[in-house]
């Protein structure tokens, strides 16, 4: 079955970084598109970074361009989300999430909370 298991997030002070980590399963993760989402108290869940399945093409939500960076790993079955100059509202837990066959797949999600 597919899994999606995150990683990485934690505390961190505004302007600092965290690497979070997607790790990938039960499907075969080099041919399918990935993304980060987020939801912060309150809000919506909100796209926040897409990337292809080659890795060729990556896409953005405009608050975080210059500051987060989307990547993969194909042989490791592993989607990264770079977050540098975090800010108060940047806090949030972060999923990520696959689309397959008409499903939608979520991992269970890990919080990052920017606050001095």
């Amino acid at each position: 079955q597919v899994q999606l298991v995150e990683s990485g997030g934690g505390l961190v002070q505004p302007g600092g970084s965290l690497r979070l980590s997607c790790a990938a399963s039960g499907f075969t993760f080099s041919i399918y598109a990935m993304n980060w989402y987020r939801q912060a108290p309150g809000k919506e869940r909100e796209l926040v970074a897409g990337i292809s399945s080659s890795g060729g093409r990556t896409n953005y939500a405009d608050s975080v361009k210059g500051r987060f960076t989307i990547s993969r790993d194909n042989p490791k079955n592993t989607m990264y989300l770079q977050m540098n100059s975090l800010k108060s509202e940047d806090t949030a837990v972060y999923y990520c999430n696959v689309h397959r066959y008409g499903n939608v797949y979520w991992g269970q999600g890990t919080q990052v909370t920017v606050s001095s």
